[in-house]
């Protein structure tokens, strides 16, 4: 599932950065990992999107921040940082992140994700969604998808139900977030239930 075009290539080989989808695929948008020549326009579109994240999430506000932030992701077998692009300018529309990724007989790992405001509301994270779940259940062979949300965070329900996640429970007081702990709802989907097999399992994976 990755690809790199002559450009993406000699990009990765500088940056480290990492494509994910066929051409075509998604036109709109790319998948990369992020890197710490994002941190500009990174903490740019944090500063522009506050009053959309707030109060839902908190993202990296100054290069500190940034730094501790990228730094989760040194480990790629416990995390992964992944920004959604848009393919036509290369423009960061949003983060999608793979957290807390446990394998043995869970094989699971936890979403973190936020849309940025000067391109949100055009179906770009939903693409960018798609390629990351892709990715999870074939190349890193995950079975599962946990995502948490806040109960009045609508967009990120619909988000999550556009691509097939189902709701499991309600978790009180479960992540602190602007000041409190926030009640949670807890919503999950896994390759079975997307139709994605992967050719092995993954060799954590106990044989019974």
């Amino acid at each position: 599932m990755l690809h790199n075009s002559d450009e993406e290539t000699a990009r990765e080989a500088a940056g480290g950065t990492g494509l994910l989808g066929r051409p075509g695929s998604h036109p709109r948008v790319i998948v990369r990992r992020i890197t710490a020549q994002d941190e500009d326009e990174f903490i740019e579109l944090v500063h522009a999107s506050i009053d959309l994240h707030h109060p839902w999430m908190s993202l990296p506000t100054t290069s500190e921040e940034f730094r501790a932030y990228l730094a989760r992701f040194d480990d790629p077998r416990s995390a992964e940082g992944l920004l959604v692009c848009v393919r036509q300018t290369g423009e960061i529309a949003g983060n999608i992140n793979i957290n807390s990724i446990i394998r043995g007989r869970f094989q699971c790992g936890s979403l973190g994700y936020a849309a940025f405001a000067p391109s949100a509301g055009q179906g770009y994270m939903s693409e960018g969604l798609g390629l990351v779940l892709r990715h999870a259940f074939e190349e890193l062979r995950l079975h599962r998808l946990e995502a948490n949300v806040q109960p009045g965070n609508h967009a990120s329900r619909r988000l999550l139900e556009r691509h097939g996640f189902r709701r499991e429970g309600y978790s009180p007081e479960m992540l602190f977030i602007d000041g409190a702990w926030r009640d949670h709802e807890r919503w999950a989907v896994t390759s079975t239930m997307m139709g994605i097999v992967p050719e092995s399992p993954h060799p954590t994976l106990p044989a019974r």
